[in-house]
This record gives C-alpha cells, structure tokens and sequence, in this order.
C-alpha cells in the first residue's frame, strides 16, 4: 500500500517535471477552468492533512490550508510531495475524520491505513484529471498506467490475454 502510493506520487513527479512550465497554473476550458496545478494541489493538501493529523488521531479533509503556492509555483509542489513520499509511511492506528456536509460536521472511525487508501484512490482520479488538461495542452507521451486505478490495468492485461 505504501509503496504503491510513494510510486504513484513518484510517476507524478516525473510527468510534472517533464510539463512546461506555462501548462501548470494555466487555466483550462476542459477541466472547467481548472488548472493542473491546482489538482496537483488537492491531492497534495489531502495526504497532507492525513500526515499532520496522524498524531492527533483527528483528520479533516475539509479544514486544509489551500496553499496557492502548491498550485502555482511547480517546484513547490514537488517539494511537498517529496515530504508526502518521506513522511507517509506508519503503522496503522484508529483515526477520527470529520467532514462538513452541510451545516453539520459528522466525525466517522477510520483508521490510517484506510485513509492512506482513500488517498491513493483519489490521487488516480485526479491523475485521470490531469491527463486531460496535459493532453489539452501538450502532446507529451504519458505512461499508459498514468491515471488508471491498478484494477482496470489488470482487467485490460486479462482482456488482452
């Protein structure tokens, strides 16, 4: 599990290197103006409310920073994620994660390694995200597995058998 989120985090990495520098804080028409950085910056803030909230057993996606520093400025959200990838790895422990869901706060159990899970899940669907908004606007090659949860890669390898 650690070493599948620390890959995918690593991938990431590779790809935003290789993007121009014009084509991360740019706006884009087909992710509803959204930019790739500010993806880049959802999945980041998430993992990193989870790392912060670890000693306290308390994690609230809701309550992150928003860092527009992450979303704008590449080298900056490749530190982060270096931190993500260093400081991810723990033992598993009961957590309390509390969302916002309306004018209500409801607080369910978790526990780490589930959260780490969710985290990895939700970085793939953003990946799929990105992966348009980098077709949009470049034409560089992307790894196949880019943005594919590892279930479908498997069931296309069967597939092709």
């Amino acid at each position: 599990m650690f070493k599948s989120s620390i890959d995918t985090l690593e991938q990431f990495k590779e790809i935003l290197l290789d993007l121009p520098k014009e084509s991360y804080a740019s706006p884009c028409k087909i992710l509803s103006d959204a930019s790739i950085g500010q993806h880049t910056r959802h999945i980041i803030e998430l993992y990193l409310c989870l790392i912060d909230g670890y000693d306290k057993a308390d994690v609230s996606y809701d309550r992150r920073n928003r860092d527009k520093r992450i979303e704008q400025e590449l080298p900056f959200a490749i530190e982060r994620l270096n931190y993500i990838q260093k400081h991810l790895e723990r033992p598993n422990k009961v957590l309390k994660v509390t969302y916002g869901l309306g004018d209500s706060e409801t607080c369910l159990e978790s526990n780490f390694y589930r959260e780490v899970m969710y985290n990895l899940e939700h970085t793939i669907h953003h990946h799929a995200l990105i992966k348009v908004g980098i077709q949009h606007f470049t034409s560089l090659h992307l790894p196949e597995s880019f943005g594919v949860a590892p279930s479908t890669l498997q069931y296309r390898q069967a597939c092709a058998q």
